[in-house]
């Protein structure tokens, strides 16, 4: 079984900036398709925020996010980090690592089969 693993996550200010990261813990991220980055917020459903196409190494954002969050990956390919810079209130939420199989769509939840634990950013005003 793959297990993911994020970190980096905790209590900032507006303006500031995380890195999250995210290991995989069986298995390099090579054999997958593609890893990604959801959130969710309390009392909201589960929002795609970043992706990237392992093998292409392409990358895509949702619009909220565009200019401020990167998506990267080590030289070893075994962790995947997501940069947050200008963080705000809105960007408060839970996390997920997840990766995906060859398949599907890289913004739908139902694409990814394995999940990470999840990590809480809070961003206070």
């Amino acid at each position: 079984q793959v297990q993911l693993v994020e970190s980096g996550g905790g209590l900032v200010q507006a303006g500031d900036s995380l890195r999250l990261s995210c290991a995989a813990s069986e298995r390099a991220f090579s054999n997958y398709g593609g890893v990604g980055w959801f959130r969710q917020a309390p009392g909201k459903e589960r929002e795609f925020v970043a992706a990237i196409n392992w093998s292409g190494g392409s990358t895509n954002y949702v619009d909220s996010v565009k200019g401020r969050f990167t998506m990267s990956r080590d030289n070893a390919k075994k962790v995947v980090y997501l940069q947050m810079n200008s963080l705000n209130a809105e960007d408060t939420a839970v996390y997920y690592c997840a990766a995906r199989w060859f398949g599907g769509t890289y913004n739908t939840p139902e694409s990814f089969h394995f999940w990470g634990q999840g990590t809480q950013v809070t961003v206070s005003s």
